[in-house]
Order: C-alpha cells, then structure tokens, then sequence
C-alpha cells in the first residue's frame, strides 16, 4: 500500500499516524485491517532485558609520552579489557569480572560489579580507573599508565553488540532437589519456580518474523539513543520450528547492533548482576516497523496466545549439548505469573522488563512524531534458509 520512502515523508511533514504495538492490539479489537492499513503508518516494537553478548569499544586518545596499549594488560575499575588493537583503541565486554573476584561462589553480593556496570557508568558520566602496564617501543616509550577516564574525554565510544534481541527464548525449569543458579537466574528445586526473558509480543523480531523489513542497515532504538542492525547476530537460526501463524518456537534468530555510547541514557542501559553466574548488560531495544502492506499488519497483530517458548530442565538438559523440551507454554500464560508443567501448577518471572519495553515503544513513538527519526530500507538480508547454530566439535589436543 506504501512504500517506506513514503512514509518518511510523512515523519518529515509530522503527520505521520504512529502507534505502539499494545495500541494496534487494542485498535484491531475495533478496526477491520484494511481500516488499520489506511490509518495507520508505523507500529513501534520494544524489548529490554539482560544480553550477554555486548560490548563497547572506545578510543582513549594519545597520551605524551605515547603509549602503546595493544599488547599490554589494561583494567578499568579493575575490571579487564581487551587490549589487543593498536595504541590506544580498548574492548570492554559486558561480562567482565575482576580479575580478583569469585568466579564460582553462589552466594548473595558476588559478582556485584563488572563489565556491564562500567559500560552503565561511562553511560552516566562517572569517573573510570584506568591502569595500564605494557612494553615501550622507541615510538611508544610509555610504559604504564594510571589515570580517570570519562566518556566526555574519550574520541569514540560505541556499543557494539554481536547478539541482542533473541527471537523466542527457553523457559528455564529445575527438576533437581537442589537450587541451581544460572544465567537465567536462581531456579528452585522440583519445578519450584520457572524463569523466561522475552518481552513476547511487543518484540521486536517477534513481530517481524521473517525478516521482511528488520536486516542489516536497519535504524532502531538503542539504549537511549539510535542505533543500527549491522549484521545477523551469532547463533543465528534461519529455520527454527514454526507454528501455523509463522511464529518460531524456539530460539531464532537474533541482531548484531552498534550505536554511539555518548548518545544513550542510563535507563536504557544498566548493569546486571545475576547470582552464580556472573555480570551482564540489560539493553533496550526498539524498532519501528513500516506498515506497508497486509502481510505486514498480519505478523504485527500476533498476540501473546499465539507465541510458544520451549520449557527447559537447566539441571540437566541444559548443561549438556542437546536440550529436550519438557513442553510449550505461551506468553500469556508466562505473563499471567503461572504456568501448569507436569501437572503442577508453578510461579512464573521474567528477565525482560515490559514496564521498560512499553516506555522504548513510547519514547520511539515520539521521536517518530516529533520528525527525529527516520525509518531505514535494509540494504542486505539475514540468512533466510540452512543457517542454524551448530554445536562445537571437541577435538582432544
């Protein structure tokens, strides 16, 4: 019905309709779809919750005497970060951990700071410890280093994420008589709790499930700030089973994203400890998607009910290769609090935030309203078929 360039000129004249995907659900409870296809223009999709795989890199800028940091051994807050660029160019993961810290303790108050809190930090303006020791060159004589940094004085700082935004997650359930504690969090003995991380139907790649407008060079909210799709994200599953309505079942696919740090707010970016396990970065995500024609609309109306995440025992499946399902619940259900496995009736939460998703969805909305953010065409498409994670193959040394 329209194109995306159309549509942008309707974002720079400001009369672009613009709604949130909990608004189209309520909308199309009223409205026939061509109704909502004529009025409607853009439908903003949000997620916001823990994703391990990000990073920053930055640019320090030359010190005098100059020193060479590449090759050397680099800690922010005592935290590590990989200095394996050239002279002054750094990589910080988001689940760094002191190199002093507890690695294996389950108990309350480990792991309480690492990579991801100093990436919230520099987002927040504070003050980071930086130390270096390396070898001196005859052009780079310095050889060690101790000083603040801050984002206002560093050249470049990007987020760089190599996979955010799953497609569909597990649902994490404990058949043991044991707690165990996991990247998704602590799991009570005999089915006592279940755990998932999905903001379900306000998804983005939920809401888009085959890739029809979301791929590379596609402009989305990123931690406050804009940011952009620049490839496919690692593990990425082409073909992942499917229900009637298209929707995957499992854990599909996923983006790798990149965006300017100066840029992003401390609400959309934000530490995270999780007990047993380590540190991570909770990242908001938006995408604003173009409504341009029925099959559009018709993947944009998916509902709750309609998606399927896979249960999954994290005592034993999950430590090993191959996990089995256990069964599939929807997210309404998971929403409601509870969901029934095995008979049993048991407590459902989530790592996904959708106060904060609803408040992406909005913000995005508004930027789109306001003229401040224009839609992208994709310039090149995520695997569509035979792409799927493989397992490592162990090869004894």
């Amino acid at each position: 019905m329209r194109s995306i360039q159309e549509i942008n000129e309707k974002i720079k004249k400001k009369e672009a309709v613009v709604i949130t995907k909990e608004e189209l659900l309520a909308l199309a409870e009223e409205k026939s779809s061509r109704q909502l296809l004529e009025e409607i223009d853009v439908v903003t999709t949000a997620t916001f919750g823990p994703m391990c795989s990000s990073g920053i890199y930055f640019n320090i800028g030359h010190t005098s005497p100059k020193i060479k940091l590449g090759g050397g051994k680099v800690t922010l807050n005592n935290v590590p970060a990989y200095a394996a660029f050239a002279a002054a160019d750094l990589f910080l993961g988001a689940s760094a951990l002191p190199e002093d810290g507890p690695r294996n303790s389950v108990y309350p108050g480990k792991f309480s700071y690492g990579g991801g809190h100093i990436i919230e930090d520099l987002v927040a303006g504070k003050d980071i410890v930086l130390e270096a020791f390396t070898y001196g060159t005859d052009c780079y004589p310095r050889r060690s280093l101790q000083s603040y940094v801050n984002i206002k004085d560093l050249n470049e700082a990007n987020l760089f994420n190599i996979r955010n935004a799953y497609q569909n997650y597990n649902v994490a359930v404990n058949s043991s008589s044991r707690i165990i504690y996991t990247y998704m969090g602590m799991l009570r003995p005999e089915f006592g709790n279940a755990t998932f991380s999905s903001a379900g139907c306000l998804s983005p790649l939920l809401c888009d499930p085959y890739f029809r407008h979301i791929g590379i060079g596609t402009r989305l909210f990123l931690g406050g700030g804009v940011g952009y799709v620049v490839w496919w994200g690692t593990q990425f599953n082409a073909s992942p089973p499917r229900s009637d309505k298209g929707v995957p079942q499992e854990a599909g696919g996923s983006i790798a994203v990149i965006g300017d740090l100066k840029q992003m707010s401390k609400e959309f970016i934000r530490g995270a400890s999780i007990q047993g396990y380590g540190v991570s970065l909770a990242v908001g995500i938006g995408v604003a998607l173009p409504l341009t024609d029925e099959e559009t609309l018709k993947y944009l109306l998916v509902k709750d009910e309609d998606i399927y995440a896979p249960v999954v025992d994290y005592a034993y499946d999950y430590p090993n290769r191959r996990e089995k399902v256990l069964a599939k619940v929807s997210y309404r259900d998971l929403k409601s609090g509870r969901i029934i496995l095995k008979g049993k009736e048991i407590p459902a939460s989530s790592f996904s935030s959708l106060r904060k998703a609803r408040q992406i969805m909005k913000e995005l909305k508004e930027w789109i309203k306001e003229g401040r953010f224009l839609l992208t065409e994709k310039v090149g498409d995520f695997p569509r078929t035979g792409h799927a994670p493989r397992p490592f193959k162990e090869r004894p040394l």
